[in-house]
């Protein structure tokens, strides 16, 4: 009896080291850390995918449940006043620094901040973005603007970048800037991941509209997902099952995104999800002309398949195949004359990530059109990293590239 559970015991501990093992690159520092990690997500994706197959939940509903676990109440402290205010409808939380005795008036910076989460998860309320607010407000003296939006599957594009933008153009009022004693002319935007794309698109948008008289003064975009139609770039093929974001995960974002439609998730995961509409726009991301030699490596450019037919019929008049060339969605998607008055930019972009290259071809585009921006790369990176903070899934990379981020607002801003 003893030795079948020593037995049991050691074919328990294999079989565990052979689920969190990982052919993770060597030079990720902190391999096993980022395994064990992993192997906490890759199960929750196995039980979503389990619970959606059997009709008891939709994939999303049970990967919620990371939103969930880091979820925090926002509350003040000695250094930083916490509020949840509602501007134009949308809910925020706002941090600003609090008034030591002494203290001059001088109007402050601003940073308006989107969470990621691929539009379907996260949360100012997470424990890593309360983290991350208060740092910028003590070290910036700045007033932090963090955007509850809207999430998919439950709102579909456009409504997240929507709520997004309300708040925004609400927040760039006279009125309200002197409310909270923020200068007008040091306000930026940023967010990681599918906030760094709502980011992207606000700012976009906002040269757009001639009622806008504020403008922003810088746009700091981490690991940014900036468009939807090619999603077989040399950094989707490399990383492809790279923790935390593998292809299939980052495709299942875009999809719900649009559309619950699972039909156009099977055609974005075989790239052939664009029409004569989209295909228009390749040029805009051809990865052969926007990435420089050292991230094409081994990789041969094939432009992504334009549906016809039957398939055409099917996506070609719908709503998620409408929203593909939209730069609402995909940034990338404009011409260099929609890019050269955007704001000097920060774009923080991970080796190890399927976003790699849509971060630096927006660098090219931009410097193309005479932007001005910083490219901060992590030849170790992985997705997702800077929100590594709290233990036990805690990195020291997370904080360098807190640390590097928030220079560059300090420096910048």
């Amino acid at each position: 009896m003893r030795l079948g559970s020593i037995i049991l015991f050691a074919a328990l501990c294999a079989f565990t080291a052979y689920y969190v093992y990982e052919p993770i690159p060597e030079d990720i520092e902190e391999r096993w850390k980022l395994m064990l990690t992993d192997a906490f997500f890759r199960s929750l994706s196995h039980l979503a995918d389990f619970s959606e197959l059997v009709g008891l939940k939709d994939y999303m509903g049970v990967m919620y449940v990371i939103t969930l676990i880091e979820n925090v109440v926002p509350v003040s402290d000695e250094h930083v006043m916490v509020t949840m205010e509602n501007f134009d409808g949308v809910e925020v939380v706002l941090y600003q620094p609090k008034q030591q005795s002494g203290d001059d008036t001088e109007p402050r910076r601003a940073v308006i901040y989107l969470h990621g989460g691929g539009w379907c998860l996260g949360s100012s309320r997470m424990g890593p973005y309360d983290m991350l607010a208060r740092k910028m407000t003590i070290e910036l003296n700045a007033v932090i603007v963090s955007v509850e939006y809207r999430l998919a599957p439950a709102h579909h594009f456009p409504v997240p970048y929507e709520d997004v933008y309300r708040v925004v153009k609400h927040f760039l009022q006279m009125g309200v800037l002197a409310q909270f004693s923020v200068d007008p002319g040091r306000i930026a935007i940023s967010g990681d991941s599918a906030g760094g794309n709502l980011a992207a698109a606000v700012s976009q948008q906002l040269l757009k509209d001639p009622t806008q008289q504020i403008h922003l003064k810088a746009q700091a975009l981490i690991y940014p997902v900036l468009q939807a139609l090619d999603l077989n770039t040399p950094s989707y093929q490399q990383n492809q099952d790279m923790p935390i974001l593998p292809r299939t995960l980052m495709v299942r974002f875009w999809s719900e995104y649009f559309t619950s439609d699972k039909a156009f998730f099977r055609a974005m995961m075989a790239n052939t999800h664009n029409n004569p509409e989209s295909s228009s726009l390749l040029k805009f991301v051809n990865w052969s002309a926007f990435l420089p030699e050292a991230y094409r490596r081994k990789y041969n450019y094939s432009a992504p398949t334009v549906v016809h037919g039957e398939a055409e019929q099917e996506f070609g008049t719908s709503e998620p195949s409408r929203s593909l060339a939209d730069p609402r969605a995909s940034p990338l998607l404009v011409p260099d004359t929609a890019l050269h008055s955007l704001p000097k930019a920060y774009i923080l972009t991970c080796e190890y990530d399927v976003l790699r290259d849509d971060g630096i071809m927006y660098v090219t585009r931009l410097r193309t059109a005479g932007v001005a921006v910083t490219h901060e790369h992590y030849d170790t990176g992985f997705h997702g990293a800077l929100m590594f903070t709290v233990w036990p899934t805690d990195f020291l990379l997370a904080r360098r590239m807190t640390d590097n981020y928030v220079k560059w607002l300090k420096e910048n801003l």
